[in-house]
């Protein structure tokens, strides 16, 4: 009898387990870490997921998720190969309450693998700062979204910086400009918006494709010591930037004529260089540091009970740390956004998507948010996917960044008819109705 009745209470209670494994289970929003730990690109990749993951955590522990309900995410190494970042996101898509809730491939070339596959399965994807600059166009990409600035934005804000340099844009006819850029879908993104510039300013540019992963630049440095350009722009990537930076001071270039992308400017770019980085400068849409109040909430609620993603402390609140958490910033109030009009419960890809087009992060919600200063505001529509457009420029001190520049604006006068431009012919291509934005809501 008695064994009967443990029998019966296992039983039971194996019941209400099941039972209470769904009810738990429905309560969280999964978000796939699709990304890298490994390979020539792993810093940018661990430090970007890191503060990702550190922010949801934060959220997580701090105020219980948003609305109550949980984030969740799981780790899928793509080795920032294309095959490898398609193979995650059918892997990860269908997981969760609600399925795949945003995916962010930290990789140009995976966002242009997903494009067609994410918007049929209604999954929004978000490359900040990176990916297929066209799609800022909402009407053509109603699932991509490449937030904050995309790359023909900021290579106008880079120009404006040149010729701020130079005393003037109308200083810049006659300059020599190289772009010395990762030869992949990422480096080759702004080819076509310089051309646009060179003929417009009347400089000269010379684009220079650099191999994967970029550790050998010999001939490459050569054709730009025969060019003596006035500035060099570096468009890099992984272990691509300290080695141009050390085989620009062999060449006897001027590290002071090289102005970095995004990419190309965080600590993990210009300390393996050593003095051969001190006063480089570079764009930036986010800022360093750990004074910002939501870094200081990250440090209490994650770092002080032992559940940090980053195991070297001395890399929490770096460039590519606060970019995975404005990252972690702009999911979540993708998903507050779109709970707002769906019920505060998981959403789905699609309600994610509308969360996504209706975000406002207006200065009053940054200083909410404890993030005034670590980014720009930027407000997101049916027609512009990019939100926000502006960048500042740091310096390598050999120590730390120092901004030597305040938001410097996009030029939009090129860059968004070259968008709609370029968009409308995707759309014929692939025999795309483009959205009438008057009547999306």
């Amino acid at each position: 009898m008695l064994t009967r009745t443990r029998n019966l209470a296992l039983g039971v209670a194996g019941v209400l387990a099941l039972a209470a494994g769904p009810v738990l289970a429905q309560n969280e929003q999964f978000i796939p870490a699709n990304g890298y730990w490994v390979g020539p690109y792993a810093p940018g990749g661990s430090g970007f997921y890191g503060g990702m993951i550190d922010y949801f955590q934060m959220l997580n522990d701090r105020d219980g998720g948003i609305n109550g309900v949980k984030l969740t995410w799981e780790k899928c190494e793509t080795e920032y190969n294309n095959a490898r970042g398609v193979e995650c996101y059918e892997r990860n898509k269908k997981k969760g309450p609600t399925g795949a809730t945003v995916i962010h491939p930290l990789s140009t070339g995976i966002t242009y693998s997903l494009i067609e596959k994410a918007t049929a399965d209604h999954i929004p994807v978000i490359s900040m700062g990176y990916g297929r600059t066209d799609a800022s166009d909402g009407r053509v990409f109603p699932y991509i979204f490449p937030l904050i600035t995309n790359y023909w934005s900021q290579n106008t804000a880079k120009i404006k910086y040149i010729g701020m340099k130079e005393g003037g844009m109308d200083k810049l006819k006659g300059k020599k400009i190289v772009n010395l850029y990762h030869d992949s879908a990422y480096g080759k993104e702004t080819i076509a918006v310089l051309d646009v510039q060179a003929k417009k300013y009347g400089f000269q540019v010379t684009h220079i494709a650099v191999p994967h992963p970029g550790n050998e630049q010999q001939a490459q440095w050569l054709e730009i010591r025969r060019i003596k350009p006035d500035w060099v722009i570096l468009r890099g990537w992984g272990v691509m930037n300290p080695t141009a930076l050390k085989a620009a001071a062999r060449a006897g270039y001027p590290r002071t004529k090289i102005v970095g992308v995004w990419w190309s400017g965080a600590e993990e770019d210009v300390i393996p260089a050593g003095d051969a980085a001190k006063g480089y400068v570079a764009a930036g849409f986010n800022l360093p540091g750990t004074s910002f109040p939501v870094m200081q909430e990250i440090l209490k609620h994650v770092y002080k009970k032992g559940k940090g993603e980053l195991e070297d402390s001395s890399r929490i609140g770096s460039i590519y740390h606060t970019r995975g958490v404005v990252a972690g910033i702009l999911t979540a109030e993708a998903i507050r956004t779109a709970q707002g009009k769906f019920g505060k419960k998981p959403i789905t890809g699609e309600q994610a998507r509308w969360g996504i087009e209706h975000l406002n992060l207006n200065d009053a919600r940054l200083k909410q948010l404890g993030a005034t200063g670590l980014m720009q505001a930027l407000k997101v529509s049916c027609m512009d996917h990019e939100g926000g457009g502006a960048v500042k420029f740091m310096e390598w001190d050999g120590k730390k960044w120092k901004v030597i520049t305040d938001w410097i604006s996009s030029d939009q006068a090129i860059v968004r008819p070259m968008i709609e431009q370029s968009a409308a012919q995707y759309a014929k291509e692939k025999g795309i109705k483009p959205r009438d934005c008057s009547k999306e809501s």
